[in-house]
């Protein structure tokens, strides 16, 4: 395993282009919605077994950490290494860790652009009822009304999530339950085209 003491740049948010094309800071949520993706990363590094652990680039701080989460046994102390964990992946270098987790998972390059396009939708559907129309028009076999209920429910989340006092984890089963409905309706035989780059801006 290559690791290093610790690297020396932060990852940073990317930017998104508004509709207009012109590119634009992240937001307090869009920020948010980082944190917790790299929160995500770093459970998932804690599910690995220590041999795939070692043929990741992790800085040094950061596979220790991991390891011990993986030997803590009490509940509250491993969710504590788990934010800990969380909190040194925004040190880490994800790219080239995402890039070999999704080669042990056999995904191509276009199945990582599908995922990012899933959550360009959903994150869609959670900043506007606007693009709702044309999420519908691309997935007509999407049920309207349960739809509706996971995506007021995720906004609940966000909201409560942005009040959060310290040391107090974030709910999000609603929030990963929409991105769940949104591939689920992706891969169904009949659906369109996973892009909101395309003609729903016009409705």
């Amino acid at each position: 395993m290559s690791r290093s003491k610790r690297s020396p740049s932060p990852l940073v948010p990317v930017q998104e282009a508004d509709p207009d094309g012109e590119y634009q800071s992240p937001s307090k949520s869009q920020l948010k919605r980082q944190m917790a993706a790299l929160q995500d990363l770093g459970e998932r590094l804690v599910g690995l077994p220590d041999a795939k652990l070692r043929q990741l680039p992790l800085a040094e701080r950061l596979y220790d950490a991991i390891r011990e989460a993986q030997r803590i046994t009490s509940h509250e102390g491993k969710r504590r290494q788990l934010q800990y964990v969380g909190k040194l992946m925004r040190e880490a270098h994800v790219e080239p860790i995402q890039a070999m987790l999704a080669e042990w998972d056999g995904e191509s390059m276009e199945q990582i652009a599908a995922f990012h396009q899933l959550e360009l939708w959903r994150d869609r559907l959670l900043a506007s009822d606007e693009h709702f129309t044309g999420f519908m028009d691309l997935y007509p076999h999407a049920q309207a009304q349960p739809l509706r209920a996971l995506i007021r429910g995720a906004r609940k989340e966000q909201a409560a999530n942005a009040a959060l006092l310290p040391g107090r984890e974030p709910q999000r089963k609603h929030y990963r339950a929409l991105f769940q409905e949104i591939k689920r309706l992706q891969a169904a035989p009949d659906a369109g085209s996973p892009s909101p780059d395309g003609d729903e801006d016009e409705h």
